[in-house]
């Protein structure tokens, strides 16, 4: 029974607490809403009033923008307004200036009118006192004036005749003296304004070595690298008791050049073996043929031509490598081609295709192409095909 009571007081309590929490509790929270309501206006006007002013100085910086563009514009249309009032001005002066000179041509036109009619007159009175001159002296001559004119024309043609004759006859002897007398004028001036050195090679090239020891690399294991030299190159390579020296010996001064090349870099570099061999030597024909092309360019470019084919101009190269009549033939063939520009300038003629001519004449000396063949006959078809 003690019990049962206690609990219903305890339970009686806390309806009567809880009945006092809620009205407290509804009061609080109510009070923190009205806060917070109160803050977010508060906060709500703040940022109206920010946006506001940001509108403001937008409005205000775009308004002074447009004041600006506007006031740059009607700048603009008043300097386009006064260069065209300047001009209008301009126009009207040379139209006024053209008036005028159209008067004075009008003028001048009536002037020349008159003048002509009055020359048509005097051609008239003139025509008029010649025929009446040519009436007289055909009455006092006794013949007509045809007649006194063939017999005129007779004999100024005969006159004339022994005259061209005579001056004919004049300048074939004075011609005749000063032939021989120009040819070697021309000739001196010639060589005097193309007189080089003669560079004079041969069949072999004397490679220098240091020592036998490395005379020994280069041989090889019973003659292996000289063997695979020889067969890279196609270079007869002769090893015998002159001392620092090894003779390259081949027709065909581009392969000669190709081995003493190969082998310069064979010796720097330390490496001499069959493998090393191809490699370099394939390495320095192609650094070679760059070298021959680039000789055929710098040579046209020297001497002033231009328009031919790259075929021609590599051959132009290969002819620093060749030579004839104990002459380097590129040296010789620059040599005749500015003869050649030069006897056509004393003669009159193109020195450009002179020039052309006389650098491609020994062109038939380099070509691989049908050995048997003239150079000069090889040459003219390599021109003609390039």
């Amino acid at each position: 029974m003690d019990i049962l009571s206690l609990i219903i007081g305890i339970a009686a309590g806390a309806a009567a607490a809880l009945a006092v929490y809620i009205p407290v509790r509804r009061a609080i929270m109510k009070g923190r809403r009205d806060e917070i309501l109160e803050k977010a206006e508060l906060e709500g006007e703040k940022i109206k009033q920010e946006r506001i002013l940001q509108a403001k100085e937008k409005f205000l910086s775009l308004k002074s923008e447009h004041e600006k563009s506007v006031n740059e514009k009607n700048a603009q249309l008043r300097d386009a307004e006064n260069r065209i009032r300047s001009k209008e001005g301009q126009l009207n002066q040379k139209l006024s200036e053209a008036d005028r000179k159209n008067h004075e041509l009008e003028g001048q036109r009536n002037q020349l009118q008159a003048m002509e009619q009055n020359l048509k007159e005097k051609e008239q009175e003139c025509e008029q006192m010649r025929s009446q001159a040519i009436r007289q002296i055909e009455a006092i001559a006794g013949m007509s004036a045809q007649e006194a004119k063939n017999q005129l024309m007779e004999s100024m043609k005969a006159e004339a005749r022994t005259q061209a004759q005579a001056y004919i006859n004049d300048c074939i002897d004075e011609a005749r003296m000063n032939a021989a007398k120009e040819a070697k004028r021309i000739v001196i001036n010639t060589i005097q304004r193309t007189a080089t050195e003669t560079a004079i090679e041969n069949a072999v090239t004397t490679f220098p070595i240091e020592n036998d020891e490395i005379k020994g690399r280069i041989i090889g294991r019973e003659g292996r690298n000289i063997r695979a030299l020889e067969a890279a190159t196609g270079v007869e390579i002769v090893v015998d008791d002159t001392p620092d020296a090894i003779i390259l010996s081949a027709f065909d001064p581009v392969r000669r050049e190709v081995a003493r090349l190969a082998l310069h870099q064979l010796v720097v570099d330390g490496r001499i073996h069959p493998a090393r061999i191809e490699e370099v030597v394939a390495k320095v024909q192609r650094q070679l043929e760059e070298e021959i092309l680039e000789t055929g360019k710098r040579t046209c470019i020297d001497l002033g031509i231009h328009g031919l084919s790259m075929e021609l101009v590599r051959m132009i190269g290969r002819m620093k490598y060749r030579s004839s009549y104990g002459q380097n033939l590129l040296q010789h063939s620059r040599e005749v081609a500015n003869i050649c520009a030069i006897l056509a300038s004393e003669l009159g003629l193109n020195p450009k295709i002179a020039k052309r001519a006389g650098l491609l004449h020994d062109i038939g000396k380099v070509s691989e192409e049908d050995p048997e063949l003239p150079h000069a006959l090889l040459g003219m078809r390599l021109a003609e095909q390039y």
